[in-house]
């Protein structure tokens, strides 16, 4: 955490709702991002019963709906920033991935490796949920080897955020393997 970081926090308590016995403490951190939009950070936690949550609030952001691309080669590229709006469609085609936003999504902040690490966990969910005998447990397997290539760097890929709203973005480790496609918005709303 930044020096900058650490003076903007403040910490508040409440009864934790879940325990009635703890005290939730709420802390609030104000980021300055590298490309200098700036992230409310509310990380929520109890110490009795380990309740936790954060919530990410951007405070400011570009707003310039489009489809963003990052192309990711090697191990370096997985540190590349991800922040998710939303209503932010994230998507790795090679593996077949898609996480559709829905009406419970929220903003989040990770890197690529952290998309990966949810993706696999969502993967083994899935996974573990089929019967012994289902015809595409083969397929599944395939897949979670690959995402375990790619968070060692192993498997190239490409990850992909399209975002009608524009609070999505990628902080790239490697500018040149970045892209962004604007939306006409005008056209959406003809649909």
């Amino acid at each position: 955490m930044s020096e900058k970081a650490k003076n903007s926090e403040e910490e508040y308590y409440f009864q934790c709702p879940a325990c009635k016995k703890g005290k939730i403490s709420i802390k609030k951190t104000t980021y300055d991002l590298p490309d200098k939009d700036k992230m409310l950070i509310i990380k929520f936690e109890c110490d009795k019963c380990n309740f936790s949550n954060n919530d990410i609030i951007p405070l400011t952001t570009n707003f310039k709906p489009g489809i963003i691309s990052l192309k990711v080669t090697n191990e370096e590229d997985l540190k590349s920033k991800i922040y998710r709006s939303p209503i932010g469609k994230l998507e790795i085609p090679e593996l077949e991935l898609v996480a559709e936003p829905g009406p419970n999504a929220d903003f989040y902040y990770t890197n690529v490796e952290g998309i990966l690490l949810r993706f696999e966990n969502a993967v083994s969910i899935y996974r573990k949920n089929l019967m012994k005998d289902d015809a595409q447990i083969n397929e599944i397997e395939d897949i979670l080897n690959n995402i375990q290539k790619a968070i060692s760097g192993e498997y190239k890929f490409t990850l992909k955020i399209t975002d009608t709203g524009g609070g999505s973005y990628i902080i790239p480790q490697d500018e040149s393997k970045y892209s962004f496609k604007a939306i006409d918005t005008k056209k959406l709303n003809r649909i």
